[in-house]
Formats: C-alpha cells, sequence, structure tokens
C-alpha cells in the first residue's frame, strides 16, 4: 500500500510516527510522511519519503506570547493562540497535504494532523486510520487527557463526557482553519460544527494508541476496534558517540539526574537554571541538564551539573539516577523504558495527564505544575525519586515489561490486515 502519515508539531510530535512509518516501510508499504522541514533529516533517515507541511512550529513555540501562555498553564489560551497560528498555515497545510497524498491508499493522523487529514480523505475518498500517543477514545475509566486536572473523585462519573469536551475543545479551536481549507482549497462544504469525529473516512477502522498497555490498560468500555498496541519508539542511533565531556562525568561519581523540558520554552531560562540547581544542590545530586528549545543556559555551572544541547533519550536515560522533564508523551515514554523514577513539571496539554499517571503507577512522585515549581518541592522530588526503594523497583519493574514490548510490530501487524480490505473497497 501507499501510505501517507500526517505528523505536525515538535520533534515529540513527530518522533512516534517516523517510528511507525519505518515498521510499515520494512513491511513492505510505501510511506510518506508529511510534516515540517525542520524534520526531513529525520524521515529521510529512517527511509521514508518526505513531504513538505510548511510552517514552523518551532518559531511559534519561541514566541514571547506562547512562552507567556506555556508559564500560566492556560489549556484554553494555548489552544486558542495556537488555532490562529494554525489558521495561517490552513490554506498551506491543504495544498501541501494535496499534493502529498496523491495516489495514496490510506491515510494516517494522530492529533496534530487529524483534522486536516480527515479533510483530505473527504476529497480523495480515502480511508483514515487514527493513530494516536495520547488516549482520545471516550472512557469511564479515565477523565480526558487533555484536561488541566484530573476530576475530582466525586466527579469521576463525568469522566467520559470530559472526553467529548476536551474533543470539542480540540474541534473549535481548529474549526475556522478547518473549514477555510476546506472551501478554499479542497472545495468540499464546511465540517459539521461539532466536528468530523463521526466521518465515513474512519468508520469500521480501527485505532492505534502508541502506548504501553502497562502503563494505561484499555479500558472495558472502549470498542473491539481500539488497540493498545505499546510505544512506537524508534531504534537507538548506533551511530551516535557521546562526547568525551560526557563519558568522563559520568564515570566521576554516581548515576546522576536528567533534567531537560524538552520544547518547552522559558522566558527566564537562567531563573530555570538557576532553581534547578539549587534544588540538586539541596538534594545532594549531580545532574545532567538538555538545554532543549527551552534555551536552558546557567553562566557558571558547579562542577556537579553538566550542561548538553542534545542525545538520544534510548542512550542517556537508563544511565540517569531519575528523570525530570514536562511529561510531553514521547518523553515520558522514554522516560518510563530507562526503568528509572520520573519527575515530571507539566507545562499544559496532555502532561498533567501523564504527570498523574506516573504517580498513580508509583514509578515517580506526584507531579509539579510548572507555575507552582520551586527549589524546595523540587529538591523533595528528587530526594523521593532517588532513595524511594519501592518506587526505584516499581520503575525498574515497568521499564522491563516496556522493553519487552514491540508497539510497531504490533501496529504494523494492524494495519497488514487492513490491505486487501482497502484495496476491495478500492
Amino acid at each position: 500500500m501507499q501510505i501517507v502519515i500526517i505528523a505536525l508539531g515538535s520533534r515529540g510530535d513527530v518522533q512516534p510516527y517516523v517510528a511507525l512509518g519505518k515498521g510499515l516501510h520494512a513491511a513492505g508499504h510505501q510511506v510518506r510522511l508529511m510534516t515540517h522541514d525542520a524534520f526531513e533529516p529525520l524521515v529521510t533517515a529512517h527511509g521514508l519519503e518526505f513531504k513538505i507541511a510548511r510552517g514552523n512550529v518551532q518559531a511559534v513555540a519561541e514566541s514571547p506570547e506562547m512562552q507567556a501562555l506555556l508559564e500560566k498553564g492556560n489549556f484554553l489560551a494555548i489552544s486558542a493562540h495556537t488555532a490562529q497560528a494554525a489558521q495561517k498555515a490552513a490554506l498551506e497545510w491543504a495544498e501541501d497535504g494535496l499534493a502529498a497524498c496523491q495516489g495514496a491508499d490510506v491515510i494516517v493522523a494522530g492529533i496534530g494532523g487529524l483534522f486536516i487529514g480527515l479533510s483530505l480523505a473527504e476529497k480523495l475518498n480515502l480511508p483514515l486510520l487514527q493513530a494516536y500517543y495520547v488516549p482520545l477514545t471516550p472512557t469511564r475509566a479515565f477523565a480526558g487527557a487533555l484536561l488541566p486536572k484530573p476530576l475530582p473523585g466525586a466527579l469521576r462519573w463525568l469522566n467520559r463526557f470530559s472526553h467529548h469536551a476536551v474533543r470539542q475543545i480540540m474541534w473549535q479551536g481548529s474549526r475556522q482553519a478547518d473549514n477555510l481549507a476546506r472551501l478554499r482549497v479542497l472545495g468540499l462544504p464546511k465540517a459539521p460544527f461539532f466536528g468530523p469525529y463521526g466521518s465515513g473516512q474512519t468508520r469500521g477502522l480501527p485505532i492505534l494508541y502508541g502506548f504501553s498497555p502497562a502503563v494505561i490498560a484499555p479500558p472495558a468500555d472502549w470498542p473491539r476496534s481500539v488497540h493498545v498496541t505499546g510505544y512506537w519508539f524508534l531504534a537507538a542511533e548506533a551511530e551516535w558517540t557521546p562526547p568525551p565531556a560526557l563519558v568522563d562525568f559520568l564515570a566521576a561519581g554516581p548515576p546522576p539526574v536528567y533534567v531537560g523540558f524538552g520544547s518547552m520554552t522559558n522566558r527566564k531560562p537562567e531563573e530555570t537554571a538557576a532553581l534547578v540547581i539549587a534544588a540538586l544542590k539541596q538534594s545532594n545530586q549531580r545532574a545532567v541538564l538538555l538545554a532543549g528549545w527551552g534555551g536552558l543556559r546557567a553562566g557558571d555551572l558547579p562542577d556537579s551539573v553538566l550542561m548538553l544541547d542534545a542525545a538520544p533519550h534510548a542512550w542517556l536515560l537508563p544511565r540517569m539516577a531519575a528523570v525530570v522533564h514536562h511529561g510531553g508523551a514521547g518523553t515520558t515514554a522514554a522516560g518510563l523504558r530507562a526503568g528509572v523514577p520520573s519527575i515530571i513539571v507539566p507545562f499544559f496539554a496532555d502532561q498533567p495527564f501523564w504527570g498523574n499517571r506516573v504517580a498513580q503507577l508509583g514509578v515517580g512522585p506526584a507531579p509539579i505544575p510548572r507555575q507552582s515549581l520551586t527549589a524546595d518541592r523540587l529538591a523533595a522530588a528528587v530526594h523521593t525519586a532517588v532513595t524511594n526503594q519501592t518506587m526505584r523497583q516499581r520503575a525498574a519493574e515497568l521499564g522491563a515489561k516496556i522493553r519487552a514490548e514491540d508497539g510497531v510490530a504490533q501496529a504494523v501487524a494492524i494495519v497488514q490486515q487492513l490491505e486487501s480490505r482497502i484495496h476491495h473497497a478500492r
């Protein structure tokens, strides 16, 4: 089959789909991945055909407006801001999508590419396979993953409704941009007011979730068409060689703590670095700090702290005593796979959900929202993560389970079962 995967967002949003695409390509399918030009080297390095989705996600993330919103953690305000940026890109994405999907047999999309993917599927009469790394299917078992806070016990009867509310927040923020693309580029009527969630292009098709059933077991009220496959990890970069400074630092003492906030921006990176270093000193821990998009900087680091621009999580995190991060789905997955406790400092979106899930599993302390982060709170969480032997054992056991899974192979097997059905329908 000719498969087009649409993956828009930061690297953490794109990399799982590169892994999935690589698995599909190895199974004999032709795979194109439509994403931003910053990720072309990542896509092509793994044997996939790159198709551009114009726009610079990093520029949006690093804008002063977004930095201010991220610090406040207001999901609705962040969604409104990103919707404005998406509206500017909607026409280009529709044009790019039409070019990418020529000759396709099926489109694969998750949160970032769902709405444009559905519109393209409708225009070209193609099936769309939903593939997510965040749970979106309504259930009574837990609340919507994009809620800023979990529902208190007395309101858990609203869990299922909360998923529909999350879907509407996503859609209503994108509706104007989506309809603009449908009308001006695709020649389609406006989508239904409450969204294209019942689209005929997805009817009867499976829904894939790229996370571990050991992290989120499939709820009993999910339909049989929903599959939790395991995480979609890229294989470790065999050719990557750690810099001598990192090798020397690791050899010079006990395993350090990893600290990195990924693509989350910060208006005051020096203050954040100072807070982190104070917490590390208070908890008597060495650390590796990853700068990332957040631009985390510190002028004079103590000998107990090493700053890196980047390093593969698969190599680095298993060598750490604990990992401190923002709770993005990809970094959370990498931390859990490493088998060490995670300390999550969520900013927005699904990050509080993963922070709470880590705590519920007993593999990390309670999350510390970014706007509530202090040196004392971080120091206490780090101390717990490195000294609580029950937590450390649970983290090690969960890591072993995740490493034994092959989520990509499970997902590919499900797609393989669709091939004859899709060709028959065409």
